[in-house]
């Protein structure tokens, strides 16, 4: 399993601070929201190498990053704190850059995981997550579900606000948590359950992933593809044990600074 790291937005509502500086790499505490990821994400012996896409206007910084702080795999080396080495990520990291300078000509992220795909020419399953989010659980227990399901799998979280529902994914599940529907941003949302932009989309389903574009799904959002994957492959929800803090703006940013310091 490879690990995809959506990073290639603009961060428009944190101007000036994301101006000329990529969001996944502001720092929280000692680390950074990146940092915080991949170190989760590097404790899940399944997982091999991490590929991060972002846009050509970040992609130098992101790849310095990389060399300052990325490292060979040494599982039988690592700590048992994974905090004790703050902002590093122990499995290889690779920096793809989706050509592109500004907000108005983004790809858009079902995009930016089909070029890396087809870069990469990757044929296992794949671990995708968005790079602006901070959880208080890890992403081990998500692996480990979708090893005991077999399907493809996208996480969720019981939303009990109706106007927030109307912002995001919403999905309807069965008893065993199989997804039935999934709604974008609905009007009346089919049930309380969001969605968050964490998924691991098996290898079986890549050929569907590599012509959704093509067959008319949308492409900004990551909850794109997941919706367009429902009606043609089987998926099961995995709620989320814990908090996801998304840092959406400055005022958020600030908030998840003091939360995590």
């Amino acid at each position: 399993m490879k690990s995809i790291v959506l990073a290639a937005g603009y961060a428009t509502r944190l101007y000036p601070l994301t101006e000329n500086f990529p969001k996944p790499l502001l720092e929280i505490g000692n680390n950074t929201i990146l940092g915080r990821l991949l170190d989760d994400i590097d404790t899940i012996p399944e997982v091999t190498e991490h590929i991060i896409v972002t846009n050509g206007k970040f992609a130098g910084i992101f790849e310095e990053w990389a060399q300052r702080h990325a490292r060979p795999a040494t599982r039988h080396a690592r700590p048992a704190d994974r905090h004790a080495r703050p902002d590093r990520a122990s499995l290889p990291v690779k920096v793809l850059s989706d050509q592109t300078f500004t907000n108005e000509t983004r790809l858009g992220a079902v995009r930016d995981l089909i070029l890396a795909i087809d870069t990469f020419c990757l044929d296992e399953d794949l671990l995708v997550v968005a790079a602006d989010n901070i959880l208080d659980f890890s992403f081990r227990g998500f692996v480990e579900a979708f090893k005991e399901k077999g399907t493809s799998m996208i996480m969720c979280h019981h939303e009990p606000e109706i106007y927030k529902l109307q912002r995001t994914g919403v999905i309807e599940v069965d008893a065993d948590f199989r997804v039935l529907q999934m709604q974008e941003k609905p009007e009346v949302p089919v049930s309380h359950w969001a969605v968050p932009p964490f998924y691991i989309y098996r290898r079986e389903d890549l050929p569907l992933i590599k012509g959704a574009i093509a067959d008319g799904c949308s492409f900004d959002a990551p909850g794109n593809l997941a919706h367009y994957l429902v009606d043609r492959t089987v998926i099961h929800a995995w709620p989320m044990p814990g908090e996801r803090f998304d840092i959406g703006s400055l005022d958020t940013y600030e908030e998840a600074k003091v939360k995590y310091a």
